[in-house]
């Protein structure tokens, strides 16, 4: 059994999976799943788990190149919570965003109700 970081096997399995450019969609509860993309399905109830805490989950086992948000998330509980954790965020509408979630290796839903919670995150290399 793991001893610590993220214990969803599902999640643990497509993290594992990803390379340099890879786009994982971390989503709130609303985003529509664009098809044919992997869907990890953390969403218990409204607010469970919080976008922050799978955020702050994932990048706790990812290395994140970038960060891409709909330009709607700016000045939101959202876009608080992204620009507390990347310096750089590329803003694009939403629309633009949901189509960006069809080249996504993995979506991860969250439980989140708060509007705009939704972040690409393009990884990177350790090295």
């Amino acid at each position: 059994m793991k001893r610590t970081g993220i214990l969803n096997a599902d999640l643990n399995a497509a993290l594992s999976r990803l390379g340099h450019g890879d786009i994982v969609l971390v989503a709130d509860c609303g985003m529509p799943a664009p098809a044919g993309v992997p869907v990890i399905d953390l969403a218990l109830m409204h607010g469970v788990p919080r976008f922050e805490q799978v955020l702050d989950a994932l990048l706790g086992e990812l290395v994140i190149e970038r960060c891409v948000a709909a330009t709607e998330a700016q000045g939101t509980v959202a876009g608080d919570w992204l620009s507390g954790r990347f310096t750089d965020i590329e803003y694009i509408g939403h629309g633009e965003l949901k189509a960006l979630s069809a080249s996504a290796r993995v979506f991860v839903r969250t439980g989140e109700a708060t509007a705009f919670a939704n972040a690409a995150l393009v990884c990177g290399v350790p090295f």
